[in-house]
């Protein structure tokens, strides 16, 4: 099987950052993955949610859009659709689960991810360019002597897989997406657990062999993301 755009069946696209990509943001950087272009900004806000005052501790959040121009035909500019808020709290729920946010205080992380070229996979590209964005923030907060230590559990990192035309692929561009019989998007840690596995069989039913065969590709694909991750992130260490 020929995919669109030549790779094999188990090939990442041409993975690229740009770190530091906005000058104001804390953190930030434009993540590539081929012609999807996500750029990723962590802002440092004193404050929490209510739900979190007089705690003593932080909090990470996310907000994603898409630009009028960003696909093939101009999309409207949103305010909230139900797509995008499933996609920010995905993105949030990924950051968060690799931060101990009692090292925090109370100081928010607003992460905004915003798709200024789609071509599948803009969520994915989101959170693993969200997380080097976040961990560049943490480390500002730490070189200004605001937080004792850079309180990150792990790396996090996302990618999409799905079956096109009987063969299960990693990385899906929006040609194959757009016609896949199977498409998941997997996150995972550093260490090989699972954030989250979303997974839905487009008008049929999926196998366990299936399923068992995309999460093996997600693997591999995540462990190349996670080494891009570390060399963008050099002499970065964790929590004990």
């Amino acid at each position: 099987m020929k995919r669109p755009d030549g790779r094999k069946p188990d090939q990442l696209r041409k993975i690229k950052v740009t770190k530091n990509y906005m000058k104001n943001a804390e953190g930030s950087c434009l993540i590539e993955f081929g012609q999807t272009k996500v750029i990723c900004t962590a802002s440092v806000e004193e404050g929490v949610p209510p739900f979190l005052k007089g705690s003593g501790q932080g909090w990470v959040t996310a907000e994603y859009g898409m630009l009028p121009r960003s696909c093939n035909t101009r999309i409207r500019r949103e305010k909230t659709s139900g797509r995008t808020e499933e996609i920010q709290r995905l993105v949030g729920r990924s950051l968060r689960c690799v931060v101990d946010m009692t090292k925090l205080a109370e100081r928010t992380i607003r992460m905004d991810c915003d798709v200024i070229q789609g071509d599948g996979g803009t969520r994915t590209a989101s959170i693993t360019g969200g997380f080097i964005a976040l961990a560049d923030a943490l480390l500002w907060l730490r070189k200004k002597n605001l937080i004792a230590g850079v309180p990150l559990k792990d790396y996090v990192a996302a990618v999409s897989v799905g079956v096109f035309e009987g063969t299960p692929v990693l990385d899906l561009n929006y040609a194959e997406d757009s016609k896949a019989q199977l498409d998941m998007n997997i996150v995972m840690v550093g260490h090989g657990q699972f954030v989250e596995v979303q997974g839905t069989g487009e008008g049929r039913t999926f196998s366990e062999g299936q399923m068992s065969a995309l999460l093996k590709l997600a693997k591999k694909g995540i462990k190349e993301l996670l080494a891009i991750e570390q060399k963008h992130l050099p002499g970065l260490t964790f929590l004990k």
